[in-house]
């Protein structure tokens, strides 16, 4: 249905997976079995590279080398393979722990987003940090064998070496998105590069949480030269705005990283993505749809296809898991492009009062029908409403490949975003609030059928009402626990939602709580790391 990253998916784990590599960092990640490839035959050329490559943009989409999750070939142990999802694990602990959603079963650890109690031996506290940290090696393994001086050692040279070049500037940024992760959810994390050796018997050392923000920041910057123009890469690969994008998000959140402000060089990050070329789309729902890969205004995907990257994480998991999982006069599946629903995600009454005109507003679509606004018991899919958002039908209304593993692709960073991210700057810094209002003004006319309806005036746009059009906006896309402590409402008192820190009517919880733990597991087996403090 789309164009893919490199080559066919389903295919690219096999090249890494033949590595054997496991972070040394993460314990409870066992090593796949060792095949007949070794690492001269894997990169005995620029397919080899290329392959592996695609292995870590696949680590933000697939689970291990072979199908759908649950044929036991998942590259992470001790967690369920379609719960070790990236960007569905990534979703759960940026979503589920604020008021944008809450989820209905009963899984280990999962309840304990919400009601923020959660502990360093949490299975999905575990889990995602040794995803985070596993997509790091992989990258970590590409790089080590990319140098210019190995590439001249194997007889890779002109365009070959050159398309080896800008794949490793490729996942340089990679590697960087996931140690931003590492370092927004965790803090202070195990550090390693392509020069320390994989799987080594020397622990990593820990890097604070300033200097990764340092590191990140200086590998986004050096790869600029190497990266393709904006908008001129093969789809859902980086190019220079998606380098940009990070580096505008991580100055927008520099004072919660390293205690000193960077609006003024958010702003200026942003703006070059904004002066990239993209575009709004004219609708908004169009921007979760299985034909999204076409739209103007994705800045980088994670790509998903429901032939080529099956799995229960991701999309598949957005669509499924947001419809109930009995068909009824509220609930049809094939409305959504699916063959049933999951009954899991909804979301508390604070995300639905953000819209004080679901009609007028295009985003502001929720099922009502046959749920409560409140949520009294978050393990009864029927308490709360369900915001419409990830489906599994294109633009036009035509299901996806495949029922049950969804094609539509998820929007890591998309231009409405930079929009807000400048708009704050500005707001917080010396940025031009002028612009900042036509561009905050842009996001909401698209909202409002393309119309001024919903346009704001200047003494409008205050710092609160950008978190509450961030949520408007953003919402289900991964934002909205790193908004909320950006404003310091995470943890305190000053917001509050449902269940909130384990009280219907919600509580404030130790400030430790911005930072999740790192897992015990790994503190057993690596002397080298402190705890984060409150834990």
């Amino acid at each position: 249905m789309k164009k893919n990253i490199l080559r066919p998916v389903a295919v690219l784990a096999v090249a890494a997976s033949a590595l054997a590599i496991a972070p040394s960092c993460t314990k409870d990640l066992d090593r796949l079995p060792k095949y007949d490839l070794n690492t001269e035959s894997v990169y005995k050329d620029v397919a080899g590279y290329r392959s592996v490559a695609a292995k870590a943009y696949a680590g933000f989409a697939l689970t291990g080398s072979q199908g759908p999750s649950g044929t036991n070939t998942g590259d992470i142990k001790g967690i369920d393979e379609g719960t070790s999802d990236y960007i569905r694990q990534l979703w759960s602990a940026q979503e589920l722990t604020t008021d944008e959603a809450v989820v209905q079963w009963g899984d280990p650890g999962i309840q304990d987003w919400h009601l923020m109690n959660w502990t360093s031996s949490g299975i999905l506290i575990r889990g995602l940090y040794s995803r985070i940290l596993y997509e790091v090696t992989v990258c970590n393994s590409f790089l080590a064998e990319a140098t210019d001086d190995k590439l001249s050692a194997r007889g890779i040279s002109g365009a070959d070496a050159a398309t080896v070049r800008a794949l490793r500037a490729e996942v340089r940024f990679l590697r960087a998105l996931a140690y931003y992760h590492a370092m927004d959810l965790y803090g202070n994390v195990p550090f390693a590069t392509e020069k320390d050796e994989i799987g080594g018997t020397t622990p990593p050392r820990q890097i604070k949480r300033a200097e990764l923000f340092s590191y990140i920041e200086g590998e986004l910057k050096v790869i600029d030269a190497d990266l393709v123009a904006p908008r001129q890469n093969e789809y859902a690969r980086a190019d220079k705005a998606a380098a940009w994008a990070l580096l505008a998000k991580l100055y927008l959140n520099a004072e919660v990283y390293t205690g000193t402000a960077r609006y003024t060089d958010c702003a200026t990050y942003a703006k070059k993505v904004i002066d990239a070329g993209y575009s709004l789309t004219p609708q908004y729902r169009n921007l979760f749809r299985t034909d999204n890969n076409t739209n103007p205004e994705i800045i980088f995907p994670i790509a998903f296809d429901g032939k080529k990257t099956q799995g229960y994480g991701g999309t598949t998991f957005l669509v499924h898991a947001s419809v109930a999982g009995t068909a009824d006069a509220n609930w049809n599946p094939a409305r959504y492009g699916i063959d049933g629903g999951w009954g899991g995600i909804r979301t508390t009454p604070s995300l639905f009062q953000l819209f004080p005109d679901t009609a007028a507003d295009n985003r502001g679509k929720f099922v009502t029908g046959g749920q409560t606004r409140d949520v009294t018991s978050l393990t009864n899919f029927n308490n709360g409403y369900v915001p419409i958002k990830f489906k599994n039908v294109s633009s036009t209304g035509a299901p996806g490949q495949d029922p049950t593993f969804v094609d539509t692709d998820f929007p890591m960073f998309r231009l409405a975003d930079m929009y807000l991210t400048y708009a704050e700057a500005a707001l917080r810094g010396n940025g031009d609030k002028t612009l900042a209002l036509t561009y905050v003004n842009l996001v909401r006319t698209r909202a409002f059928k393309n119309t001024a309806a919903g346009n704001i005036g200047a003494a409008d746009l205050t710092l609160d009402f950008i978190l509450n059009e961030r949520a408007r906006e953003l919402f289900w896309e991964g934002t909205r626990r790193t908004d909320l402590i950006r404003y310091n409402r995470f943890t305190t008192a000053d917001y509050l939602w449902q269940w909130k820190g384990g009280s219907f009517n919600g509580t404030s919880v130790a400030a430790t709580r911005n930072l999740f733990p790192l897992p015990v597991a790994d503190l057993s087996v690596n002397p080298n790391l402190v705890q984060n403090q409150g834990y």
